[in-house]
C-alpha cells in the first residue's frame, strides 16, 4: 500500500473519540446498555481501555460526549457579555447553544433520548448535567442582579425557567424523531420566559403629569358629615 493510500485510509477513519461513541451506541442497541461493558466497547473500536478512559471518565460519559464542550461554550458566551446585554435575553441565547449541539446530529440525539428513557442511571446522569447548565445561567444572572432586592432569588428563578422552557421544547422535538423545527419550538418556549422576566426595551414610559389646576385642597372640621365636605368642595370649585 502506497503512502498516499495509507493517508487516505487514515483520513477516512473517524477520530478515536468518535469511533468509541459509535462503537458504544452500536453495542447499546444490539445488547442493551447494562449488558455492554467498557471492554466490549474498546474491543469493537479496536483500541485499549486506556484510550477509552483518556476520553471518557465512565461509561455514562460516552452517552453524553458533547456536554462538557457545550458547557464550556456556554460559560465563555456568558463571560463575554457586556453591560449593554439584556440579562434574560442573554441567558436565553446561551440556552440556544445547547439546542445547537443537539441539532448538529439529530439521529444521534434521538437515539440517545430513547436510550436515556430506558436506563434510570442515565436519566439521573442527565439531570446532573442539566443542573450544571442551570447553575451556569444562575451564576451569570446573580452577578448581573447583584445589589438588587431579591437579586439572587430572581436569578435562580429565571435560570430554572430558561432550562424548563428549553427542555420542554427539546423533548418535544426529540419525540418527533427530530423531524419538527427545533429552533422554532425553542424560540417559542424561550419567548415566554423573556415576556415574563425581561425588562422592556427602550425608555420607560413617562407618567402623565398632574395638572396642578385640577388639584383642590379642602380643609374641613374633623367629624363633619360627608355632605358638608362635598358642599365645601362644590363651593370651592364654583368660586374658582
Amino acid at each position: 500500500m502506497s503512502s498516499s493510500d495509507k493517508a487516505e485510509e487514515a483520513a477516512a477513519k473517524p477520530p478515536m473519540r468518535d469511533a468509541l461513541v459509535a462503537a458504544a451506541f452500536q453495542l447499546f442497541l444490539e445488547r442493551g446498555y447494562e449488558q455492554t461493558t467498557v471492554d466490549d466497547i474498546v474491543a469493537l473500536a479496536g483500541v485499549g481501555r486506556r484510550s477509552f478512559f483518556r476520553y471518557f471518565p465512565s461509561k455514562e460519559d460516552v452517552v453524553f460526549p458533547d456536554h462538557e464542550r457545550c458547557l464550556a461554550d456556554m460559560t465563555a458566551f456568558l463571560a463575554a457579555s457586556g453591560d449593554e446585554d439584556e440579562p434574560v435575553r442573554r441567558v436565553c441565547d446561551a440556552a440556544r447553544l445547547v439546542l445547537r449541539m443537539y441539532a448538529e446530529n439529530p439521529a444521534f440525539s434521538v437515539q440517545r433520548y430513547r436510550l436515556t428513557k430506558q436506563v434510570p442511571g442515565l436519566r439521573a446522569y442527565e439531570l446532573s448535567v442539566v443542573w450544571r447548565y442551570e447553575r451556569a445561567l444562575a451564576a451569570y444572572l446573580r452577578a448581573r442582579f447583584a445589589g438588587r432586592p431579591d437579586g439572587t432569588l430572581r436569578a435562580d428563578v429565571i435560570a430554572a425557567a430558561v432550562v424548563a422552557a428549553h427542555n420542554n421544547a427539546l423533548r418535544s422535538w426529540l419525540r418527533s424523531d427530530g423531524k419538527d423545527d427545533a429552533g422554532a419550538a425553542v424560540d417559542h418556549a424561550l419567548g415566554h420566559v423573556q415576556e415574563t422576566f425581561a425588562r422592556p426595551s427602550g425608555p420607560a414610559p413617562e407618567r402623565p403629569a398632574v395638572d396642578q389646576e385640577d388639584v383642590v385642597v379642602v380643609v374641613s372640621r374633623r367629624g363633619a358629615p360627608l355632605w358638608r365636605v362635598v358642599q365645601e368642595i362644590e363651593t370651592t370649585l364654583a368660586r374658582d
